[in-house]
């Protein structure tokens, strides 16, 4: 795996507070784990949720999966740390840790 792709992911994860790699976008996510990603994070009052279409980026694709040692789409990164993927979102959501983590 390439060192450029995993500095640009520490990037990523690093200038924005709630990071949501997944296949597609908000508005048309392109797998249901991502739209119950985005939906969730919608539900929590997310505002500035900075977002990556891995179908459009595939060096970024692989690159997040080792990045996180977690091998699927979508990933959560808040604050600079990796959360999880779409079934441990919805866990800590209806459990109100994922509010807790976004400072609701």
């Amino acid at each position: 795996m390439s060192t450029d792709i995993q500095q640009v992911i520490r990037e990523q994860i690093t200038s924005h507070p709630v990071v949501l790699y997944m296949k597609g976008s908000p508005q048309f996510p392109q797998c249901g784990f991502s739209g119950n990603a985005v939906g969730i994070l919608k539900e929590l009052g997310v505002k500035e949720l900075f977002t990556v279409d891995v179908l459009q980026e595939p060096e970024i694709r692989q690159g997040v999966k080792d990045y996180a040692n977690w091998p699927t789409i979508p990933q959560l990164y808040i604050n600079g740390e990796f959360v999880g993927g779409s079934d441990i979102m919805m866990e800590m959501y209806q459990s109100g840790e994922l509010k807790q983590l976004l400072g609701g």
